[in-house]
C-alpha cells in the first residue's frame, strides 16, 4: 500500500525519469500528485451523437478519426479533421495549428469538447478550435491488451472525466494523469488520518480527505456538472477549506511569534495628544478616531504592532498614519515611510512638509532619480538621527541606508510590494544596532503600519495580511459631495468637451485619462500623447494643458503634478500614473477614456483623484467599440455605487481571486 509521504518515482507508472518531470510542476509525493487537480471536466457520461448537435451549445463528442490534413489560406494555415459516427460527418477546425499536422490518424477513436457551430456556406455544423483528447486506436483493435482497453473505456467514456494540465513533453499528458492517479488512489492506504479537528468537521460537514481526493478526481454519476466546473461539490470544498485551515493556522503561528518578540513600547500621554491635535487640519470621522485608537493600543504595548490601515480613496488614511507618525517621533524614534512610486512618494512628502514642517518635525525624501550629492547628505541625516520623518521608494531598502533610532515603518499601497521588502526596511533597525547596545540585549523591532486604499473584503484581507491585524476607515471625511458618474459613448465627444469646458470657465480643473502612452495599430486606442497634441491643439488650444505620463523623467514629473497642484494647468492629460495618492481640491472633472478597457478597482482608483473638495465633481466614463459583457458589468458598476467596498465584493466575482496577488509574492502559497 502507498503512503501519502511515498515518492513518486515509487507510483506504479511513474519512475525515476518521469519523477524528473513531474518535479518541475511541484509534485514530489504521492501527497503533491493527488493534490494536482483537474482544472475542468468533461461530461462523456452523455456523449452527444453527431446527428443531435445543434448550434451554439457546448457539447462533447467521442468519434472516429477519417481524414486531417492541413491547407493554407492567404491570411493562416488551418488544420481540418473530419470525424465519424456511422455515416455521420463532423468538421473540426484549428487556426494557426501546424503542430496539429502529424496529430491524427484514421481509425484513432477521439473526445471532442467544443461550442457547435454552423458553417454558414454549407449549412453544416462544426467545432471551431475544439479541445480535443485521442482515447486510443479505434476499440475493435485487437492487437492491444484487452484489460487496458477496457480500463481505458471506463477511463475514458460513459462517466464524468478530469482534465488535468499535461506536464513536460510526451507521454505525460492529461491521459497519463487519470491512470496513474487512478491506480494510486486504488493502492492508497486505508490509514488515512484527518488533519482537520473532529468539531470543525462536524460545524461544516466536510467530508473524509481519502473520499474527497477520489470524488474530486472521480466525480460520481450524480454529481452536479455545474459544480464540478465551479469547484463547489463537497469534494472541492472539503480540500479548498483544509488548504485555508493551514494557511491561516501557519498566520496565526507567526502572529503569536511576532508578539513574542522584543517591541518598542512607545508612552502616550497628554503631551503625545497634544502634538496629534496641534497637527489636524479637520474634525476626523468616527471612523478614523477608531483606527487611531487601534493603531495607539497597539504602539503602547511591548510587542511590535503588524497593523493593515485599508480605507476607501480619500476616506483620510494618510492622515491617520501621521499621527501615528507623531506618536513615534514623540517619544523620540524616527519614521519610514515607504510608497510605490515616485509621484506618491513626492505628493505624501509635500503633504508631511505642509503638515508636519510647521509643527517642527524634520521630513525629508529619499528617491532614487534623486542627484547623488543630494542623496548623500539625505543619507547621512537619516543616519545621525536629524530626520525625523523619512519619505521614499525602494531607495529606503538600499544597503547604504541607515536609521539612527528607526521606531515605525509606514508602507503605503502594500498589494504593490513584495513581502520581503517590507521585511527588508522592518529589518534596517534591528540589524544596524545589533552588537552596539550597551547591554547587548536583543533589538527591538519597529511597529509597522500598512496602508491600502484598494478595499478588498475583510475576510480577502485577512487571508492576503494574515500576519497583520486590521483597521478599516469606512466612512468618508464630512464635506465630500457624491461623485456624479456618467458613461458616454465616443460618438457624444463633443458634450463632453463642452462640459470640460464649463467647467475650467468656472474655475475648476479636469484629468483626461488614456490607458496606454503610445498608439498601437492593433488595439487602435487613442494615445496620451496623440490625444495630448489633438486637445491643446484643436479642441482646446485657449487652455493650458499638461501632460503626464510614466516614461518622463522623474523632474519633468514633479513639475508638471506641481503645476496642476498650483491650479497652473487647467487640464492634465495622464495615463494611470495618476491612480494612486494624487490630491488636487480644485479637480473636479475626469474623463476616463478607453473606460472598457480598465479594470474595476482601476477605474475605482482614478474616480478617487476627484471629489476631494466641496465642489460636486463629475466622472465621465467614455467607450469606443464593442464591449464585453464583462466590460459592461464593470461600468455598470462604476455608474452605479462609488461605494468602495461594493466595487470590490463585484471585482472579486468577476476576475476571480487569481488576479489578486499578480507577480507572486514571496511566501504567499499557490491556492
Amino acid at each position: 500500500m502507498l503512503e501519502l509521504s511515498t515518492s513518486v518515482q515509487y507510483v506504479k507508472g511513474i519512475g525515476p525519469r518521469l519523477a524528473e518531470v513531474l518535479a518541475a510542476k511541484g509534485i514530489h509525493t504521492l501527497d503533491d500528485l493527488l493534490h494536482y487537480l483537474p482544472f475542468r471536466y468533461e461530461d462523456r457520461l452523455n456523449p452527444r451523437g453527431i446527428a443531435e448537435l445543434r448550434a451554439g451549445e457546448m457539447a462533447t463528442v467521442i468519434a472516429e478519426v477519417r481524414t486531417s490534413g492541413l491547407f493554407r489560406t492567404r491570411r493562416m494555415p488551418i488544420f481540418q479533421m473530419t470525424a465519424g459516427q456511422g455515416r455521420a460527418r463532423l468538421k473540426c477546425m484549428w487556426f494557426n495549428a501546424t503542430y496539429l499536422r502529424d496529430k491524427f490518424k484514421p481509425g484513432q477513436i477521439v473526445a471532442l469538447y467544443g461550442k457547435v457551430e454552423e458553417d454558414f456556406r454549407s449549412g453544416e455544423i462544426q467545432l471551431m478550435q475544439p479541445q480535443f483528447e485521442i482515447i486510443g486506436d479505434a476499440l475493435e483493435d485487437v492487437s492491444a491488451d484487452a484489460t487496458e482497453q477496457k480500463l481505458a473505456a471506463s477511463l475514458e467514456i460513459g462517466r464524468i472525466v478530469p482534465i488535468y494540465e499535461s506536464a513536460g513533453q510526451g507521454r505525460v499528458t492529461s491521459r497519463w494523469f487519470r491512470r496513474v492517479i487512478h491506480a494510486a488512489l486504488e493502492n492508497l492506504t486505508s490509514d488515512f488520518p484527518d488533519p482537520i479537528p473532529a468539531a470543525v468537521r462536524r460545524h461544516l460537514s466536510l467530508i473524509p480527505p481519502r473520499e474527497a481526493l477520489w470524488k474530486v478526481h472521480w466525480p460520481e454519476p450524480g454529481e452536479s456538472f455545474q459544480d464540478l466546473q465551479a469547484s463547489r461539490t463537497p469534494a472541492h470544498i472539503r480540500l479548498i477549506f483544509e488548504e485555508l485551515f493551514f494557511v491561516e493556522l501557519g498566520l496565526e503561528l507567526k502572529r503569536r511569534e511576532q508578539k513574542a518578540q522584543t517591541g518598542i513600547a512607545f508612552h502616550l500621554d497628554e503631551r503625545v495628544r497634544a502634538a496629534i491635535k496641534k497637527i489636524l487640519p479637520f474634525h476626523p470621522t468616527t471612523a478614523q478616531k477608531r483606527a487611531l485608537k487601534e493603531i495607539a493600543s497597539d504602539m503602547e504595548r511591548p510587542s511590535p504592532m503588524r497593523r493593515l490601515l485599508q480605507g476607501d480613496v480619500g476616506s483620510g488614511k494618510t492622515i491617520v498614519a501621521f499621527e501615528a507618525a507623531i506618536i513615534a517621533m514623540e517619544n523620540g524614534y524616527q519614521v519610514a515611510l515607504m510608497a510605490p512610486t515616485e509621484i506618491l512618494a513626492q505628493q505624501h512628502y509635500f503633504s508631511a512638509r505642509r503638515i508636519l514642517e510647521a509643527a517642527g518635525y524634520r521630513v525629508v525624501l529619499l528617491t532614487g532619480s534623486m542627484e547623488d550629492d543630494r542623496k548623500r547628505e539625505t543619507r547621512r541625516h537619516i543616519a545621525q538621527g536629524n530626520a525625523q520623518l523619512v519619505i521614499g521608494t525602494h531607495a529606503l531598502i538600499e544597503q547604504t541606508v541607515e536609521f539612527a533610532r528607526i521606531g515605525l515603518v509606514i508602507v503605503d499601497e502594500q498589494h504593490r510590494f513584495g513581502v520581503l521588502q517590507r521585511f527588508k526596511l522592518m529589518r534596517k533597525s534591528s540589524e544596524e544596532r545589533v552588537g552596539r547596545s550597551p547591554t547587548n540585549s536583543p533589538a527591538a523591532e519597529p511597529d509597522v503600519l500598512v496602508m491600502t486604499a484598494t478595499p478588498i473584503p475583510r475576510t480577502l484581507a485577512l487571508t492576503l495580511y494574515g500576519d497583520l491585524d486590521v483597521s478599516v476607515i469606512d466612512e468618508m471625511p464630512p464635506g465630500r459631495t457624491p461623485i456624479v458618474t456618467k458613461r458616454v459613448s465616443d460618438e457624444r465627444s463633443s458634450e463632453v468637451w463642452d462640459f470640460v469646458r464649463k467647467q475650467v470657465a468656472a474655475g475648476h480643473q479636469t484629468y483626461v485619462v488614456y490607458p496606454v502612452i503610445e498608439e498601437n495599430e492593433e488595439t487602435e486606442l487613442k494615445a496620451a500623447i496623440k490625444m495630448y497634441k489633438e486637445l491643446s491643439t484643436r479642441i482646446f488650444p485657449d487652455l493650458r494643458i499638461g501632460l503626464l505620463h510614466g516614461r518622463m523623467e522623474a523632474d519633468l514629473k514633479e513639475q508638471v503634478m506641481r503645476l496642476f497642484q498650483k491650479g497652473e494647468l487647467d487640464i492634465l492629460v495622464s495615463t494611470t500614473v495618476i491612480e494612486v495618492g494624487v490630491d488636487v481640491a480644485n479637480a473636479t472633472m475626469m474623463v476616463i477614456e478607453h473606460a472598457e478597457r480598465f479594470g474595476l478597482a482601476q477605474l475605482h482608483q482614478l474616480r478617487g483623484r476627484i471629489g476631494r473638495g466641496a465642489a460636486k465633481s463629475y466622472c465621465v466614463l467614455m467607450t469606443g467599440g464593442k464591449i464585453s459583457e464583462d466590460g459592461e458589468r464593470r461600468l455598470d458598476a462604476m455608474v452605479r455605487t462609488s461605494d468602495g467596498f461594493q466595487i470590490a465584493e463585484l471585482d472579486l466575482e468577476l476576475r476571480g481571486p487569481g488576479e489578486f496577488f499578480g507577480t507572486r509574492q514571496a511566501g504567499m502559497p499557490n491556492f
